[in-house]
């Protein structure tokens, strides 16, 4: 293999806006190309290795620079994001330019990953769709925006928010207040999503008048649930009988996206899933999408993907 030099240019970006701390992203970045000798100095970076890789490292990095234009940041998982077959169509694709949500305090709520995009397609093509994937990938945020979406645009005429109220090791029945307020903590991540996208007065007048309902999942048996777009949170945690339940409200003008983690499910005595039930049995039916998000979509803190990473090592090692 021939081995040659090469200088990348960094012009219009302060390089060390772009590298991160202690030149974070950089060192990530540079641990997918071994091969490659990297040198960073001020706004030129000189790389030395074979002609292929070098091709490669440039295109990949001018996608960094790219998405640093674009959005004003970058961050460990967007370099993965990136580096990814697809990444590219995260820069490409018109479904990454679309503000799903103007929320509050001027948040724009995009897609903001490969799977995340995935998901606003499925639910634009599909009335059902299932998101499936580890805690931190946007999963229950990016159908909670497209349901304020579809509320706004009078494609629907309410939301509908609901969780299975599954203990995760703590005891329901010894929380204080009534049955709401034994609930509400279940619940809350959906009231967190629509705080980011709606303004409070707004949001609580909905609340009040039904036109957003948030409730746990065995209020859902024996309605017809229409003209709605429904989403089941934490679906991981219904059972077979409860999955089939939920299914079968779906009305005749009704969205319906069912989110969770199959990794994660806190049913007692080891009762099977519903949510991997239902996939399983379902996933030949065409007109039901399926969405798989993965580490690689995690938008928290940089650690998650790590302590997801040790989990599944240590129980795989059990």
């Amino acid at each position: 293999m021939n081995s040659d030099n090469r200088t990348i240019q960094i012009v219009g970006i302060n390089p060390a806006d772009l590298f991160g701390t202690n030149n974070i992203n950089l060192k990530h970045f540079n641990s997918f190309f071994p091969k490659l000798s990297v040198l960073s100095r001020g706004h030129e970076i000189t790389i030395k290795g074979d002609q292929e890789v070098m091709d490669e490292f440039e295109r990949k990095f001018n996608l960094l620079i790219l998405h640093y234009t674009k959005f004003n940041s970058l961050s460990i998982n967007n370099i993965d994001n990136l580096l990814l077959d697809d990444g590219e169509k995260l820069l490409n694709n018109k479904v990454e330019d679309e503000i799903l949500v103007h929320g509050n305090q001027g948040l724009k709520v995009k897609a903001r990953t490969v799977n995340q995009k995935k998901l606003v397609e499925a639910v634009d093509k599909h009335d059902m769709v299932f998101a499936v994937g580890p805690a931190g990938t946007g999963k229950t945020y990016t159908a909670v925006a497209l349901a304020v979406r579809a509320l706004k645009a009078k494609e629907v005429k309410r939301i509908v928010l609901t969780r299975p109220a599954v203990e995760a090791g703590e005891n329901l029945g010894f929380l204080p207040g009534d049955l709401k307020e034994k609930l509400d903590p279940y619940l809350m991540p959906l009231y967190d999503a629509l705080r980011d996208m709606i303004p409070p007065d707004k949001l609580a007048n909905m609340l009040e008048h039904g036109i957003i309902e948030i409730a746990p999942l065995a209020f859902m048996r024996g309605r017809t649930l229409d003209k709605a777009f429904v989403i089941l949170d934490e679906a991981q945690n219904t059972t077979t009988l409860q999955m089939k339940m939920f299914l079968t409200r779906m009305g005749m003008t009704a969205k319906f996206v069912i989110t969770g983690d199959v990794s994660q499910v806190d049913l007692p005595n080891k009762q099977r899933s519903g949510l991997g039930y239902a996939i399983d049995i379902l996933a030949d039916i065409k007109d039901i999408g399926i969405i798989r998000l993965g580490k690689s979509d995690i938008i928290r803190h940089q650690l998650i993907s790590k302590i997801i990473d040790a989990f599944d090592k240590a129980e795989a090692s059990e």
